[in-house]
């Protein structure tokens, strides 16, 4: 068996994946819909709208198949996400990369695999339509073009998803996108009894920035401090611009013992931006550090809250 590998882009393919806002979220008749068609059209047993993430695909949609995700190693759509075109496998025991996977092997029992690799902006492939069979078969041309047409059409809802969760400026989860994002992931952390944190940033004096250089540059020092955020922090953890200035981070699995351990990172990415000869102002930012706590945190909102006055005095001691 062959694992798949992870596309070049991984790490922004992961973050534009997240800003749709589906992963772990219930049915939708939009995708039921087409997985139903696939499914009938083809007439086969199995249809499915899955997304692949880190380190499994989950079904979004899933026709004929009682499971709603499987780890990624073991997945086809982890290999049809890699080209840009239908990928399709006949005959799943008589393919090397196939033959022993425990799919093929064991229930589901896949012997034929026809997936779309679904695309949004930038190209970015998040998943896949595709249809399965436990019997050999083959597609014709039509066929092909049917499942393309289709694939199209789930393309275009996850595309409306990812530009109405987006900020347009910096490609960050917008405050939509990041309130979806960080709610599903508090709300696993709560269940899971895990620690999590939330930072808030605002750029020191970002005002003057644009004063005196322009809103031109105001705005590449806001990508730049996007591009800082995703060099710092890990794929799987939620990065949003608010509005204007205002950024925040959702960390999963980490507690108040990490604070500095992380800061001293963030740090040391906005020293090397610094570092620059050629720049004309240097990039520094305020930050509010707040830890889950099941007495204090209910919700997403009140971290923030408490995240935010945190920030506003560290602000405040900055300048005295």
């Amino acid at each position: 068996m062959k694992p798949p590998e992870c596309p070049a882009n991984e790490r922004l393919r992961l973050d534009a994946l997240r800003t749709t806002g589906l992963l772990d979220t219930p049915t939708e008749e939009r995708f039921d819909r087409l997985t139903r068609l696939a499914r009938r059209v083809f007439s086969v047993p199995i249809a499915l709208v899955s997304l692949v993430d880190e380190n499994r695909q989950w079904f979004k949609s899933c026709q004929g198949l009682n499971v709603r995700e499987t780890p990624r190693n073991i997945s086809f759509c982890g290999h049809t996400i890699l080209g840009e075109e239908v990928m399709v496998v006949p005959d799943a025991k008589a393919d090397p990369n196939f033959a022993d996977n425990p799919l093929v092997t064991e229930t589901p029992n896949i012997r034929f695999y026809a997936g779309y690799p679904l695309k949004v902006a930038d190209g970015y492939r998040l998943g896949t339509l595709c249809i399965i069979d436990n019997k050999p078969r083959q597609l014709s041309d039509e066929d092909l073009s049917l499942l393309r047409d289709l694939g199209r059409i789930v393309e275009e809802e996850l595309l409306a998803l990812q530009l109405v969760a987006t900020d347009e400026l910096t490609g960050l989860s917008n405050r939509r996108g990041f309130t979806v994002m960080a709610d599903n992931a508090l709300s696993i952390c709560q269940r899971l009894q895990r620690p999590a944190a939330l930072l808030f940033f605002d750029i020191d004096c970002f005002k003057a920035i644009n004063d005196s250089f322009g809103h031109a540059e105001g705005d590449r020092a806001l990508c730049a401090f996007a591009e800082i955020l995703r060099d710092t922090f890990r794929s799987c953890d939620v990065l949003g611009r608010l509005c204007g200035d205002e950024f925040a981070v959702f960390l999963s699995g980490y507690d108040a013992l990490d604070r500095e351990r992380v800061l001293a990172r963030m740090d040391e990415c906005v020293r090397r931006f610094n570092a620059d000869p050629e720049r004309d102002y240097p990039l520094a930012y305020s930050v509010g550090f707040v830890t889950l706590d099941s007495e204090r945190h209910s919700s997403l909102d009140e971290m923030l809250a408490e995240a935010d006055r945190l920030m506003y005095a560290h602000k405040a001691a900055k300048r005295h």
